[in-house]
């Protein structure tokens, strides 16, 4: 649809939000000419950075409500991803989009999409910065927090855009054939979301959609597992299996860790694109690290050039993000854990077990990875929350002690240094969402490290 369709048009924007989609919504469409409102369930305090950034546009706010009117009012209806489709509000809208889907219908770039359970952030981030040498005005938006309609105007229509996509966002462009990347990638499937999805089956059923509008030039990446195979049956794409579990004798596997070393298969050899040396410890960060290369690869970047760039990536913000050593104890914000599975993981990554601050409010995961807990972990300390009742009993089980659960963040960082020893590591890695006491996961990492930093 043409841009200058939006002129004067009646655009409700639902949820205006923190992290910059409903802000940049708001922005976008207002210097289309449209005549935008702005709804949240927020108050004006709670969104009061949102509001600072939108002075001086003519916009009109709801705050603290939506009403009925607001909707079936509108031309058209922005929603937050986070905003099930079957919400009240939305019930005989006459147009419904996101910030994505007006991206989409607006770029003429190519796209590489990144999905997955965990790790999706990281890799998107990593393979932007291996992407960047050769295309310099490479961009990076969707759920790492940044809309991609934040740059929109600056494209000028051939350089790479990465998008990394959440369940939610690709749900609501099912049926819309919209989404056509030259790359896609599923980097896992776990547990996540469970209180929005009635299964599984659903949860995985809106990841595909990543996939399935893709044509015969275009590549997707797939784990080589059940899903995967069952992902490669149904897209028109070029499959490209993966696996970071040391199959690496499987004929059909395109890229693979062996012994802590990643590669690229070729024609006539196997060909190292991970060089020695990664600024982040763990398995799981390699894995990581192996599927930017891979799309990087896919792209038309050489081997070479992945290991060089990689060797200079430093990691992404509240993912095992080493904050240094004070009196003498390492600190590490690994707030973006937000599933037992992605705690578990950072564990596995140092030899030392750490003293761990977990727990928070639950959505209905699966806990089981918890069984593995024992002997991982020098100390737990519980943040209060229902996720973290559900923690216990799996700690009363494998026989682990733990102190809390504490009402505030402060508290338990404070117990979790006194535990701890010249040498030690304290981490924040919740295995659970940040909701109750935290605005968001980056609000929770934020604070741990004003506490850290107070300690100098």
């Amino acid at each position: 649809m043409d841009k200058h369709w939006y002129e004067k048009k009646k655009v409700t924007v639902m949820g205006l939000g923190l992290h910059g989609g409903g802000l940049e919504v708001c922005r976008y469409l207002s210097r289309l000419g449209a005549r935008v409102t702005a709804t949240d369930l927020r108050s004006a305090q709670e969104l009061a950075p949102s509001l600072e950034k939108l002075k001086g546009y003519p916009i009109r706010y709801i705050l603290g409500e939506h009403r009925t009117e607001d909707f079936r009012e509108a031309d058209v209806v922005i929603k937050n991803p986070a905003v099930p489709v079957d919400s009240p509000y939305l019930k005989g809208v006459k147009r419904i989009e996101t910030d994505l889907s007006l991206f989409l219908q607006f770029t003429e770039n190519p796209i590489i999409a990144v999905t997955g359970s965990k790790g999706k952030s990281t890799t998107v981030t990593a393979l932007h910065h291996i992407l960047k040498g050769d295309y310099p005005d490479c961009r990076l938006g969707g759920n790492i927090t940044v809309s991609p309609l934040s740059f929109m105007d600056e494209l000028k229509g051939t350089e790479p855009v990465i998008l990394e996509l959440s369940s939610w966002q690709l749900a609501d462009l099912r049926d819309r054939d919209l989404l056509k990347p030259q790359i896609s990638l599923i980097t896992n499937i776990m547990h996540d979301h469970q209180n929005r999805y009635s299964s599984m089956e659903e949860y995985v059923r809106d990841k595909e959609e990543i996939f399935l509008h893709q044509q015969e030039d275009q590549n997707a990446l797939f784990p080589l597992n059940s899903w995967g195979r069952s992902w490669a049956r149904k897209t028109r794409a070029r499959v490209n299996f993966f696996s970071l579990e040391g199959e690496e004798e499987d004929p059909r596997l395109r890229f693979f860790l062996k012994k802590e070393k990643g590669y690229v298969r070729t024609e006539n050899e196997d060909v190292e694109i991970l060089p020695p040396v990664l600024a982040v410890p763990g398995r799981h960060f390699r894995g990581n690290m192996l599927l930017a290369g891979a799309a990087a690869v896919l792209y038309g970047v050489s081997p070479e050039r992945v290991r060089s760039r990689l060797a200079s990536f430093e990691g992404v913000p509240h993912r095992l993000e080493n904050l240094g050593i004070y009196r003498g104890i390492s600190f590490v914000n690994d707030s973006a854990a937000t599933i037992p599975d992605a705690m578990i993981a950072a564990l596995e990554s140092y030899e030392k077990p750490p003293l761990l601050i977990c727990g928070g409010t639950d959505k209905e995961l699966d806990m089981s990875p918890l069984e593995g807990l024992d002997g991982k972990s020098a100390g737990i300390f519980l943040l209060a929350g229902s996720a973290s009742e559900r923690m216990i009993p799996y700690f009363k089980k494998s026989g682990i002690s733990w102190q809390g659960p504490f009402g505030s963040l402060e508290e338990a960082f404070e117990k979790a240094v006194a535990a701890a020893s010249e040498g030690d590591m304290v981490i924040l890695s919740p295995g659970a969402t940040s909701f109750g006491m935290f605005q968001n996961e980056f609000d929770r990492g934020r604070q741990f490290i004003d506490l850290v930093r107070k300690l100098s």
